[in-house]
């Protein structure tokens, strides 16, 4: 396997035979699929489709039937598992083109062709309810046993080239047949089946502006074939690569890093406000070597306005991105702001006029006309989607639309789709049908969410329960290794997402974990930064973290307790608030922010007076910023009661000495939880419902509080203590 290795410079061979030989036909489908999705270079997050033609069992007669296995619609190679594959009776499908020739509305682009998609699971093999892609008839035409259609980086690049037939035949000495594009359907499979007739030596298809489709007899020939071919193009790209002189060189001197962060963390929240005019964005920045060198060059301009090519790419990046005038050596802050307002309205215009243009009497209600990918010279690309894990494939989508221009670019002519072939897929009808089977987006699926004090308790379930709603959680806390742990349990649940762009923290999934002292801006302020970076802004801030100090405690004398609990329990939260607020108003975004108080606030006791004195502070605090953060955020507390279970405010020590002031029977060797236990039902015997209190139940309440369904509410204090009518309001 090492010589094999050998022989590939710019694609990874990750072939083990002696793991294939113990698969059977079908998991060596799988198995093949994977291995050419784990390289980037050879095919995009969700892109390609792989297959093979398997003699199976039919469950009906007993006999023996051609099926054919094809990855289906929706799927990632990289990340697909044997249920994301469709399996369908292989002569069913060949009899369908009997069906389509004999429509009368049959043709590229027709009604007919489209309606066939709709008959491929009456071919359907066992059941298998795995929608069939739209690349189905592909494979089933091509008679080969294993076929695969690919978007390799530098096959698209030969596919993109103004000369690309010719090049076919030049780059790959003959092997390869060629189709010019068309629209992925029943008749382009027909002309690739005719293509395929017509050159019975070649190895596989170049499809124009598109990608790549090639087969043989065997899984492991198949995949190397497709290796072949993508490191055939590469190697015939480097050897023409431009060097300094890529792109026409560079324009514009990158940032240094930090000058780049400085920028970025003011810039990100005031361009997501602005993208954000319809429904609010996730952004996704990238700043490596290649992604620099593209938007710095001479001519980014140039190519940015073509737009990208292959159709996989600009149902993210849409037909073009939008590139920023901007020069960081002779631009200051404000210039930028004003290059973008001015661009993004430039941007709009031209969106509705490409529209207007394209549309056909059928074609579905123009989208959002914003720009989904911003090139910003000396500081790279910032991506956008409706969530992290979208923004993130659109991100890397464009960073794929990079690299094909510069294959393009190096050896001939960078050539677009046109934008009425473009306008055709991204406002197919098909399309269109696949967005609206989406499910219904959750509650908070568009917001950040920074939970301050989710290493465990209070903060911990409330960040659990927001991220059930879809939010991209920060989890905070003093102690990283708890918020960690907790940003660990909720990608566990929620998984990574898809995508493989982003620079540093920007790569991140939806939940991150971050540490930070609340008492301290500037740990505060950093922590912020590093949330704007990873997913452009915020949108709620729920502060759980608190500290209670009894007499004696740490060996604080009193004035040291009163002063770090109105640091932690009081500055804190202002420190936080005001932090936020910048953001908020740098977005024009409405936001909600949620403080923890307690109803101690409200009710005098013996043995906590820094504690209650300071949290009847933060209750006037979330009135003052109520006030002072209006109409934009919403300022609210939660006032919490004798939560025991999972509260550091609740060590081992604290509980037994309540249990023995209230002489509640207990033994020293029994276990933290059933002391905390004993202790919660003793606290709510003194409730008014009688039951006791959960960190669930305060997390329930602070996402009400932020869910949008308490708009109107601000300024209050919400007590979750089963019922102490001592903290009734008076």
């Amino acid at each position: 396997m090492s010589d094999k290795k050998e022989q590939y410079k710019h694609v990874d061979y990750h072939w083990d035979d002696e793991y294939a030989e113990k698969l059977s036909e079908v998991e060596s489908l799988v198995y093949r699929s994977n291995i050419l999705g784990a390289d980037q270079r050879i095919t995009n997050t969700g892109g390609g489709n792989t297959s093979a033609k398997i003699m199976e069992t039919d469950p009906l007669t007993g006999e023996q039937v051609q099926v054919l296995w094809v990855k289906g619609s929706g799927g990632d190679l990289r990340t697909a598992k044997l249920e994301n594959f469709s399996s369908l009776y292989q002569d069913k499908l060949t009899a369908l083109d009997n069906t389509y020739q004999l429509r009368d509305d049959k043709g590229y682009k027709s009604p007919g062709e489209d309606a066939m998609i709709g008959m491929y699971k009456h071919c359907n093999f066992c059941l298998n309810p795995r929608a069939s892609s739209i690349d189905t008839p592909l494979h089933s035409m091509i008679a080969d046993k294993h076929v695969d259609h690919l978007h390799p980086n530098a096959v698209i690049s030969i596919a993109s080239c103004k000369d690309q037939e010719a090049l076919t035949e030049k780059v790959w000495g003959g092997k390869m047949a060629y189709v010019p594009w068309m629209r992925p359907g029943w008749e382009a499979a027909l002309v690739c089946e005719q293509a395929y007739a017509e050159k019975p030596d070649s190895v596989g298809i170049l499809l124009g502006q598109h990608g790549h489709t090639n087969w043989e007899s065997e899984s492991k020939s198949c995949y190397e074939t497709s290796l072949w071919v993508i490191e055939t193009a590469a190697r015939y790209i480097e050897e023409h690569d431009k060097g300094e002189q890529t792109f026409g060189g560079a324009k514009v001197e990158s940032l240094a890093e930090a000058a780049r962060t400085e920028l970025l963390t003011r810039f990100l929240p005031v361009a997501r406000g602005i993208i954000s005019n319809k429904v609010k964005f996730i952004a996704t920045v990238q700043t490596d070597e290649a992604a620099l060198r593209f938007v710095n060059s001479v001519d980014a301009p140039r190519l940015a306005k073509l737009g990208t090519s292959c159709p996989d790419h600009f149902l993210r990046t849409k037909i073009q991105p939008l590139y920023v005038d901007f020069d960081p050596k002779n631009d200051d802050f404000d210039a930028l702001i004003d290059k973008l307002n001015v661009g993004i309205e430039n941007y709009r215009v031209e969106y509705q006029a490409y529209y207007e243009a394209c549309k056909r009497d059928d074609s579905p209600a123009m989208r959002d006309p914003s720009p989904t990918v911003i090139l910003i010279p000396g500081v790279g690309i910032i991506g956008w989607g409706k969530n992290k894990s979208e923004s993130r494939v659109t991100t890397e989508f464009y960073n794929c639309a990079i690299e094909v221009m510069r294959g393009a670019e190096a050896i001939s002519d960078y050539t677009a789709l046109p934008q009425q072939e473009a306008f055709d897929i991204e406002y197919w009808a098909l399309e269109e049908a696949k967005l609206q089977r989406m499910p219904k987006e959750a509650p908070l699926a568009r917001d950040v969410v920074v939970v301050i004090g989710a290493g465990d308790g209070i903060g911990k379930e409330t960040a659990l329960r927001v991220a059930k709603e879809g939010a991209h959680v920060v989890c905070a806390d003093l102690r990283h290794e708890a918020a960690q742990k907790t940003a660990d349990e909720l990608t566990s649940i929620y998984g990574q997402g898809i995508g493989v762009a982003g620079s540093g923290i920007s790569g991140c999934g939806p939940a991150i974990a971050q540490s930070v002292d609340i008492t301290n801006r500037e740990s505060v302020k950093a922590m912020f930064d590093e949330v704007i970076l990873a997913y452009g802004g915020i949108d709620k801030v729920i502060v759980t973290a608190g500290v209670f100090l009894a007499p004696g405690q740490s060996g604080m004398s009193d004035d040291q307790q009163f002063d770090v609990s109105f640091a932690v329990n009081v500055k804190g939260g202002y420190i936080v608030g005001t932090e936020a607020n910048k953001i908020w108003q740098a977005q024009k975004l409405h936001g909600a922010m949620v403080l923890t108080t307690s109803v101690n606030a409200a009710v005098s006791k013996k043995g906590s007076l820094a504690y209650d004195t300071s949290k009847a502070a933060a209750n006037h605090l979330v009135r003052e910023l109520a006030i002072e953060l209006a109409p934009l955020v919403n300022v609210n507390g939660l006032a919490p009661a004798t939560v025991v279970k999972g509260s550091t405010m609740f060590p081992r020590d604290r509980v037994i000495a309540s249990l023995t002031k209230y002489r509640v029977e207990h033994s020293s060797d029994e276990s933290d939880d059933d002391l905390r236990d004993k202790l919660a039902m003793f606290y709510a015997q003194r409730t008014l419902t009688k039951q006791p209190i959960t960190p669930a139940d305060q997390a329930e309440a602070a996402y009400l509080l932020v869910s949008g369904q308490l708009s109107k509410t601000t300024g209050q204090i919400i007590s979750v203590d089963g019922g102490l009518h001592e903290a009734f309001l008076r």
